[in-house]
Formats: C-alpha cells, sequence, structure tokens
C-alpha cells in the first residue's frame, strides 16, 4: 500500500504532528513500506496454528501473587484535581 502526500499530511494532523516540508516524503517512504509489511504479515499462511502465550515452548510467565498492598486514597488524589464528579476527573474537550 502506497501512502500519498495527502495521507501523510491527514495523519500528521489526526496526530497533531508538526511535519516540515523535508520530513513529509521521508515518512510517506517509511509509512509506505510499514503498511506493504504488513500486507505481507496478512497474506501469511497460518491455517492450523494455534496461538501460543509465550515464544519459548513449556516456559510460563512467572506472576506474582495478586494481593493488595496499598489502601485506597482515591479520595485523596481527587482533591488535587481542578474538577471531580461521582468520582471521575472532569478534563476539557479536545475532540469536537
Amino acid at each position: 500500500m502506497s501512502l500519498t502526500r495527502a495521507d501523510i499530511e491527514k495523519i500528521a494532523q489526526l496526530a497533531r504532528l508538526d511535519l516540515t516540508e523535508a520530513e513529509i516524503p521521508v515518512y510517506v517512504d517509511s509509512l509506505s513500506r510499514i503498511m506493504d509489511f504488513v500486507g505481507e504479515l496478512e497474506r501469511a499462511g497460518t491455517a492450523g496454528t494455534s496461538p501460543m502465550a509465550h515464544p519459548l515452548p513449556g516456559l510460563a510467565q512467572r506472576l506474582r501473587a495478586d494481593v493488595v498492598s496499598e489502601t485506597d486514597q482515591r479520595e485523596r488524589y481527587q482533591r488535587n484535581a481542578p474538577q471531580v464528579e461521582a468520582g471521575l476527573y472532569l478534563v476539557p474537550k479536545v475532540i469536537e
């Protein structure tokens, strides 16, 4: 998939990135190559392959015990917030 200059400009706008004129062609090339690689991965045959939780067979991730180690301090933290309602932090709307 080849991205265009317009695609990169739109992505940069959505991500709130301020790209220079010199950076745009670099991003067009780099992101197009990444999208092509993702396309190759989508075409890889995975029929009959089961998902794995760990890349090395027979190994498992060690997990710590699920034990509460701190007390609930939500009210203390919310005292510092500019606006709180019903236990939730209120933040300014940034997406129209």
